[in-house]
């Protein structure tokens, strides 16, 4: 118990706490700048066991924001992280997935685990997890940064989902690759999950579930709120889809020019520019449901808002590869 004696010692922590938390089962999807810190600190503190889904490989344009992937370039971040985990810490039993969280696979990993970090800053994941934990009554901590700014915050378990306080997404998509990042300023959100995660599985009050911290590094400005009884938007929600929940009847829309796409999601999908969707374009069959496809998410989530006020039919949003976005602070 020595390795846990300084946090033991601390009154809101205890040995309870500390069985606590080497009991729990913590999901992490995403091993970069905000996965880095969550594995370590998660690691350090005795969880039991940590599952790291993350499909990409080190780079070196990763290391100043992924310091602890310094000789792991070519390696999967997941099992990279893995093998740092298992060398910090050998109580904690952690497993790997190299692979893509998708809608699909992501009712299996949440239900397994107690608690789920959004550490990918995808918005297709971000909204995916949100809505896996809302109907699992899951607990789940995100966070995304952008520049010199960003957000933590916990939603569902009983909290208001991430859809009640962020209903929309922004009207652009900047992402690391071009907007840029300072790594400390990942690093510090990293942290902020992972002292939110440890906070809720002690039992600290207030809970971190149904709080929101925001901080611009710009002027130091830092800002945080409850929203407790925030409500679930009204109405059908645009829900993300997996590749494999394609259905033959659906009439899937293709939003990427063949440049860059140029093999569609499918066969039969019909591309159209999002500048042309409209009342009478395009026009499911009654019935059937409209399938819109981008990268990553936001020019489906915004055709799907053109469609809606003359579609009362099902309409879905599917990210395709890579369904966590190229460029993004991972």
């Amino acid at each position: 118990m020595s390795r846990y004696a300084r946090q033991t010692i601390l009154p809101e922590v205890g040995a309870s706490g500390q069985a606590r938390i080497a009991a729990a089962h913590v999901l992490v999807v995403g091993a970069g700048g905000l996965g880095v810190p969550v594995v370590q600190y998660l690691a350090g503190a005795g969880i039991g066991r940590l599952t790291v889904v993350d499909p990409d490989r080190v780079e070196l344009s990763n290391l100043h924001r992924q310091p602890i992937y310094g000789p792991c370039a070519g390696q999967p971040k997941a099992t990279a992280a893995a093998a740092f985990v298992r060398a910090l810490n050998p109580d904690v039993q952690v497993v790997p997935h190299v692979e893509w969280l998708t809608p699909a696979t992501a009712p299996d990993l949440v239900a397994a685990a107690d608690l789920v970090l959004d550490c990918a800053d995808s918005f297709a994941v971000s909204y995916t997890l949100s809505d896996t934990c809302l109907s699992l009554r899951k607990p789940l901590i995100s966070a995304s940064v952008l520049g010199l700014a960003g957000y933590v915050g916990g939603f569902c378990g009983g909290a208001p989902s991430l859809r009640a306080v962020f209903p929309d997404l922004p009207d652009t998509q900047a992402t690391c690759a071009s907007a840029g990042v300072l790594g400390p300023v990942v690093g510090m959100f990293g942290l902020l999950q992972a002292q939110m995660a440890l906070a809720l599985l002690i039992g600290l009050a207030p809970a971190p579930l149904g709080q929101l911290v925001r901080y611009n590094m710009a002027g130091a400005r830092t800002a945080s709120f409850r929203f407790d009884s925030a409500p679930e938007p009204e109405g059908t929600p645009h829900r993300f889809i997996a590749k494999s929940d394609l259905c033959a009847t659906d009439l899937v829309i293709e939003l990427r020019d063949r440049g860059e796409a140029p093999v569609p999601v499918t066969p039969a999908a019909l591309r159209l520019p999002i500048e042309q969707i409209g009342p009478h374009n395009p026009r499911p069959t009654a019935g059937h449901r409209a399938v819109f496809v981008c990268q990553s998410g936001l020019r489906a989530w915004r055709a799907a808002d053109r469609l809606r006020p003359h579609w009362p039919g099902d309409i879905a949003l599917l990210a395709d590869t890579p369904f966590i976005s190229a460029g993004d602070i991972r």
